[in-house]
C-alpha cells in the first residue's frame, strides 16, 4: 500500500508514546470582543533515542476566527527540524506554529491539525502550558504514558537519513580499499546503480539487488539502515549525451516496465526486506532535457526532441514512482538537475512543471514523491562562501560575470533550498526533502580559494573566489582538479534530508575515446580532453581527465585526484 510521510501521519500508523490536552476560555481569535474558547491536543506519536514525531489539533469552542496561533515551550533540547500543516519556527526554547493560508479560519466547534518532527534525546514530554493568540490556556496536561521507543520497524518516516546508518556497497568499498590511501574513505555510504536489467540480478558474477538487500539486512543487526538505489534505465536515455546512453531505444517503454521496474518493485515489496528504509534516486539526467534540450533551444537535440514528443520520460518516471512507492519502506527522490543546469530563470520553473507532469502520470501522485535529489554525479559546489548572488562590483552584480551569466544560483545547496519552494508551489507536498550528492564537488587541495577574489572586476571577483574550478558550469565529465566533497551526513541544512553519496567516487563518467562495450554507452566528446566544446558548455575545453574507461567503470587516476582534492581534507 502506497502512503505518504502527511498520510501516515494523519492517520496514526506511528506508535502514540504521548497525549496531552489543554482547554480555555480565554479569547481566541481575531476579536477581543469575540466569545472564544479553545482545546489542544498535543501527542507524541513517536519517539526514539534522536527525535520525535507529534501531531498538534487545536479547536475552536468559541466564536469563529480567521487565523490563529499556537506558542508553547520545550522543557529539554528538542529542536524542530520540520513542520507540515503549518509554519512551525523556534526561537530557543520557544515555539510557534502559524496557520497557514488554507486552514487559518475555524468556524465554532471547527478543528485545524498540524505536525512536527524534532531532533531531541528521547525523553520529551507534553509541554506544560500553550498559548492561543496570545491567551494562555488553562487545563492539565499528561505526560508519556510509554517509554521512548525506536521507530517500529519500517515505519514511515519524514526523513529516512536521520537515526540511521546508511549501506555501505562492499563492492565499491573493495575497490575503494585496494587503491593506495583509500581505507580513508571506503567505508562511506555510496548508491547502487540499477542501469540495466542485467543488473537486477548482477552482471559478471557481481552483486544483484537482492544480494545488496541481503547484506544490508546484515550491515542493519537491531538498528535503522538507509539503502540507496539509483533507478537509471529510461528509454532514451540521456538524450542530450552519449557516454551514458542505455539499452533500452526511445520507444521501448514496455520493456522498461515490464522488464525492468516491474522485477525492481517486486523485489522491494518482500516482506524480508520491510525493515529497511529504501531510497530511490529515480532516473537521473532525464526530465530536464524536455525543457533545456528541445525545441528552438540553441542546444536542442534530435534525441531530446523525439522523447519530448513521444511522452516516455514521464510515463517512465511516473510509472516507476506509482509501483516502486507501492511499498511502505520505499522513499522515492526525484533527480532535480544541478544549479548549472536549471538554475536560469528559462528553466527553474519549467522544470518544476515537468516533474509535476511526471509525477501524476501512469497512475502516480505527489504522495509517491519524498523529495529530490541534486547534483547526482555532478561537481557544482554545495556552498560557495566566498560571494552571493547578491553581490556587486563597480555597480555590475554577480549575476553579470562570465562564470554565473545570470543564473540566480551560485551554488547547490541555495539551489536546492530555493527549488525546493517552487515544487512545494507547483503543487508537491509541503513537507518533500531534498538531498545533495556531494561525492565529488569538494574542490580542495592546492588551489582552493582562501578568500574573496579581486575587486578588480566582476569577473576576477568570482573568478579568484570560487571554489568550483571548473572550466564552465556545463562541464560534467571527469572533471580534473575536483575533490571529494562533504562526507554523507543527514538533515545539515533546512530542507535537505541528507548529502549523500550517490555517484561511487572513483567511477567514470565516460571514455575518453571510443571503446566497444556491451551497455549501449556511446563516446560522447565531453569525455575528451582535447575537445573544444559545444553550445552546451560555452564553447569551451571539456577540462576532462585523460584515458578514463566507459562510465561506470572503475578509474584510478580519478579516485587518486578526487581523495588529493578532497574538501574537507582527508
Amino acid at each position: 500500500m502506497r502512503r505518504s510521510r502527511m498520510a501516515l501521519i494523519a492517520a496514526g500508523a506511528l506508535v502514540a508514546a504521548a497525549a496531552g490536552s489543554a482547554a480555555a476560555a480565554a479569547p481566541f481569535g481575531a476579536s477581543a470582543a469575540a466569545a472564544a474558547g479553545c482545546t489542544v491536543d498535543y501527542k507524541i506519536q513517536n519517539q526514539w533515542n534522536g527525535g520525535l514525531t507529534a501531531a498538534v489539533s487545536v479547536t475552536n469552542t468559541g466564536d469563529a476566527v480567521s487565523s490563529w496561533q499556537l506558542e508553547w515551550s520545550f522543557a529539554g533540547s528538542e529542536k524542530i527540524s520540520q513542520g507540515w500543516n503549518a509554519t512551525v519556527t523556534q526561537s530557543g526554547s520557544a515555539v510557534t506554529a502559524k496557520s497557514l493560508s488554507y486552514n487559518g479560519t475555524l468556524a465554532s466547534g471547527g478543528s485545524a491539525s498540524f505536525g512536527f518532527n524534532a531532533t531531541g534525546n528521547g525523553n520529551s514530554t507534553v509541554p506544560a502550558t500553550f498559548k492561543l493568540n496570545g491567551v494562555t490556556c488553562n487545563g492539565g496536561t499528561t505526560g508519556p504514558t510509554d517509554p521512548p521507543t525506536d521507530p517500529p520497524a519500517g515505519s514511515r518516516v519524514n526523513n529516512p537519513y536521520e537515526g540511521a546508518k546508511v549501506y555501505v556497497n562492499p563492492e565499491w568499498s573493495a575497490k575503494a580499499a585496494a587503491e593506495p590511501g583509500g581505507s580513508r574513505v571506503s567505508n562511506q555510504p555510496t548508491g547502487v546503480w540499477l542501469d540495466r536489467i542485467a543488473a537486477i540480478e548482477g552482471v559478471n558474477g557481481g552483486m544483484g539487488l537482492r544480494d545488496h538487500l541481503d547484506e544490508a539486512l546484515t550491515q542493519k543487526g537491531s538498528g535503522e539502515l538507509v539503502v540507496q538505489l539509483v533507478i537509471y534505465n529510461l528509454p532514451g536515455r540521456d538524450c542530450s549525451a552519449l557516454a551514458s546512453n542505455g539499452e533500452l531505444g526511445p520507444t521501448e517503454i514496455g520493456r522498461y516496465k515490464t522488464e525492468y521496474i516491474d522485477p525492481i518493485a517486486a523485489i522491494l515489496a518482500d516482506s524480508k526486506y520491510a525493515g529497511l528504509r529504501i531510497v530511490t534516486t529515480v532516473e537521473i539526467d532525464s526530465l530536464p532535457n524536455l525543457v533545456t534540450n528541445t525545441g528552438s533551444r540553441p542546444t536542442a537535440t534530435p534525441a531530446c526532441d523525439v522523447m519530448k514528443a513521444n511522452g516516455n520520460y514521464e510515463k517512465g518516471v511516473g510509472y516507476a514512482l506509482n509501483k516502486l512507492g507501492d511499498a511502505g519502506n520505499v522513499y522515492n527522490y526525484i533527480d532535480a538537475g544541478h544549479h548549472g543546469w536549471i538554475g536560469w530563470d528559462d528553466n527553474f520553473g519549467p522544470s518544476a512543471d515537468i516533474f509535476k507532469v511526471a509525477a501524476t502520470s501512469e497512475g502516480a501522485t505527489v504522495d509517491d514523491v519524498h523529495g529530490f535529489i541534486v547534483n547526482t554525479a555532478n561537481y557544482g559546489a554545495t556552498k560557495e562562501t566566498n560571494f552571493t548572488i547578491d553581490d556587486s562590483v563597480n555597480g555590475t552584480s554577480v549575476r553579470q560575470s562570465k562564470w554565473i551569466d545570470w543564473n540566480r544560483y551560485t551554488d547547490e545547496q541555495s539551489f536546492a533550498q530555493a527549488f525546493r519552494t517552487k515544487l512545494v508551489s507547483v503543487g508537491f507536498n509541503s513537507d518533500i526533502g531534498m538531498l545533495i550528492d556531494t561525492s565529488r564537488n569538494g574542490w580542495g587541495g592546492a588551489n582552493r580559494p582562501t578568500g574573496p577574489g579581486a575587486k578588480t572586476t566582476v569577473d576576477t571577483y568570482v573568478d579568484g573566489g570560487r571554489y568550483d574550478r571548473r572550466i564552465h558550469l556545463g562541464n560534467w565529465c571527469n572533471q580534473a582538479g575536483a575533490g571529494l566533497g562533504e562526507r554523507p551526513k543527514a538533515a545539515p541544512a533546512a530542507g535537505i534530508d541528507a548529502y549523500v553519496w550517490m555517484k561511487p567516487p572513483g567511477e567514470s563518467d565516460g571514455s575518453s575515446k571510443e571503446i566497444p562495450n556491451n551497455e549501449g554507452k556511446g563516446f560522447d566528446r565531453m569525455c575528451d580532453p582535447t575537445y573544444t566544446g559545444n553550445a552546451r558548455n560555452g564553447n569551451n575545453m571539456s577540462g576532462a581527465l585523460p584515458d578514463a574507461p566507459v562510465s561506470g567503470q572503475w578509474f584510478s587516476a580519478q579516485f587518486q585526484e578526487l581523495m588529493k582534492n578532497a574538501y574537507p581534507a582527508l
